[in-house]
């Protein structure tokens, strides 16, 4: 009995331990204070730099470009150079990209819910 309670530890340290990883590996290419702001605007429309710039309030346009690059190179995220004159560079979510919108999805409901809560909390306090 107490071997087969020490494989099931073994088994749920083990489950735990992977996803653990996969966690980290996910915080590891989404950390940052902008990359998920990013990939939410850009997943309900393809946007010029300058329209992000211009939408995300607080970001320099320097840590953009950072962010930009390193969601494409990730995948999530692709740049588009039109032909046209002037030339125009569009961002726009991959389909792999769009693989995080039920986790951007979540994320926002949660942040409704903790804004309401929070200010709930003050109304109760006056």
């Amino acid at each position: 009995m107490e071997k087969e309670i020490e494989t099931k530890s073994r088994f749920i340290d083990s489950e735990c331990a992977k996803k653990i990883r996969a966690i980290d590996d996910t915080m590891d290419i989404l950390s940052g204070k902008w990359k998920i702001s990013i990939l939410s605007r850009l997943g309900y429309k393809p946007m010029r730099y300058s329209e992000l710039l211009r939408d995300i309030n607080g970001i320099a346009g320097k840590v953009l470009s950072r962010e930009l690059k390193d969601l494409e190179t990730n995948g999530l995220v692709k740049r588009e150079v039109s032909q046209t004159q002037p030339l125009s560079v569009t961002y726009d979510v991959t389909p792999y990209g769009m693989t995080l919108k039920s986790l951007t999805d979540s994320i926002a409901e949660w942040g409704l819910q903790h804004r309401k809560r929070i200010i709930d909390s003050h109304k109760q306090d006056r």
